[in-house]
């Protein structure tokens, strides 16, 4: 049985990639039959992976009693560091030679002071960030264009699970190294990895240092950025995950515009169309997603949705679940033109729509309450990962040493109560904080839940 399936793969293999031409045919056996190989391709596609090391500063939080000066001189301790350099290594992917644009994880260059890129002839090459999407994962960096080789794109919306790929980059900082597999799913999300999640699940090798690698299918077209593994060691286990390129494609021209990326709303609250609400709603469709609330003024309302209405496809592609349209409308670009097909009182009707600007109120902490100091608050957007999932206030951004910051919040922490009363946005945390001379919050932070008491 191994045997013939061992035939079976090789005959297929060779099948696909036979068509390299006369100029690159693969090494023959002692009868004379050419062996199957990957060798042309990637001949071809390993000089657009590239390595990427960065360094960078972390402030180190300190213990309040070390910076006594009294208590340092009695115990006659030494001045402690209080920022650390942090390395670490990645791997990226050249898409515009003639730019010196590459694509990469954000979180191989989150809080990079200095990055390199070592390409894979052994050039080193210093690169600036064009900009960053951490709700992605996508970054963009930027080197000097100079003998430079870029991976064409692939359309990953024609991706199907059996595909075979390749895996590209540089794991555990061995070198560039390629590893091959199979599409093992598509459109995998709710994984709790990042904010918008459509991943492409494959059973090529992917580990440590693969973090922006390329993967690329039998032609040697760039298909995803790996991004990810699930694994309980720490080691690739066969079950890894890349950005489709699609996707990673259209944050890049946001970030190469405008260095961020405008997510436009549409300006509904969904739910997932299950088979008990397809009953209630007597339609024989049982995908898609039930909207629920339209939001007054919204894209949506201008375009003349309304509460109950069914959402089946958006730009002609067919709607699962309330993941996909976050995924979908959040990749729009403010001001762009939108098609939706919903299903009303049982029939099918087209809406077209043109996407709005996400509004969501930001406050400094100190217009609510002295203790708040230093902090940036801000309501849940539509656009958040936490959207419907949390009800509280955010905490968009502190600064260092703080008052804020020395209470112990932090960026992306989650307020869901203060002084012993839910609040679900910064109206209800203004009335739970005026006039308190102190503050016990409810801080939400990832899956931890603990109390701040701020005087």
């Amino acid at each position: 049985m191994k045997k013939i399936l061992g035939s079976s793969f090789f005959v297929i293999l060779f099948a696909l990639v036979a068509g390299y031409g006369h100029a690159a045919l693969p090494a023959v056996d002692s009868s004379g039959k050419a062996l199957p190989t990957l060798a042309p391709m990637l001949e071809k596609a390993t000089p657009a992976v590239v390595n990427i090391a960065t360094r960078g500063r972390v402030r180190i939080r300190e213990n309040p009693l070390l910076n006594d000066p009294f208590f340092r001189r009695f115990f006659d301790l030494p001045q402690q560091p209080r920022e650390r350099i942090t390395q670490s290594l990645g791997s990226g992917v050249v898409v515009d030679a003639g730019k010196g644009y590459i694509l990469t994880n954000n979180h191989v260059i989150d809080k990079a002071e200095e990055i390199e890129v070592t390409l894979r002839d052994g050039r080193k090459k210093k690169a600036k960030l064009v900009g960053s999407d951490p709700a992605t994962d996508i970054a963009v960096i930027r080197v000097k264009p100079d003998g430079l080789t870029a991976l064409p794109f692939a359309n990953s919306d024609q991706l199907r699970v059996g595909d075979f790929v390749v895996a590209i980059g540089n794991p555990f900082g061995l070198g560039q190294t390629v590893t091959s597999g199979i599409v093992s799913a598509l459109g995998r999300a709710g994984l709790g990895i990042e904010g918008y999640e459509d991943f492409i699940q494959t059973d090529a090798s992917i580990n440590p240092g693969n973090s922006g690698g390329a993967l690329v299918n039998l032609r040697g077209e760039l298909v995803g950025i790996n991004t990810a593994i699930f694994s309980q060691s720490g080691g690739n286990i066969g079950i890894g995950f890349a950005i489709p390129i699609n996707m990673a494609h259209e944050v890049m021209l946001q970030l190469i515009e405008h260095g961020r990326v405008e997510r436009g709303v549409l300006g509904v609250q969904v739910q997932d169309l299950t088979p008990e609400l397809a009953q209630a709603f007597s339609i024989p469709e049982q995908r898609g997603v039930v909207i629920s609330a339209v939001v007054p003024g919204s894209a949506a309302e201008k375009a003349g949705l309304k509460t109950g209405d069914i959402i089946i496809a958006i730009n002609g592609r067919a709607v699962d679940d309330s993941m996909d349209v976050r995924n979908t409308i959040g990749l729009i670009r403010v001001g762009s033109r939108v098609e939706l097909k919903i299903l009303r009182d049982g029939k099918e009707r087209i809406i077209r729509a043109t996407i709005g600007e996400e509004r969501h109120a930001e406050i400094k902490g100190d217009e609510l309450h002295p203790y708040l100091a230093g902090a940036i608050l801000g309501n849940i957007g539509e656009n958040s990962p936490l959207y419907e999932r949390v009800k509280g206030v955010v905490v968009v951004d502190i600064s260092p040493g703080s008052r804020a910051w020395q209470a112990g919040l932090r960026k992306g922490d989650v307020i869901t109560s203060a002084n012993r009363r839910p609040v679900a946005n910064l109206k209800q945390l203004r009335k739970a904080v005026k006039n308190k001379d102190s503050l016990l919050l409810n801080i939400q932070r990832g899956n931890v839940a603990l109390f701040l008491l701020l005087r």
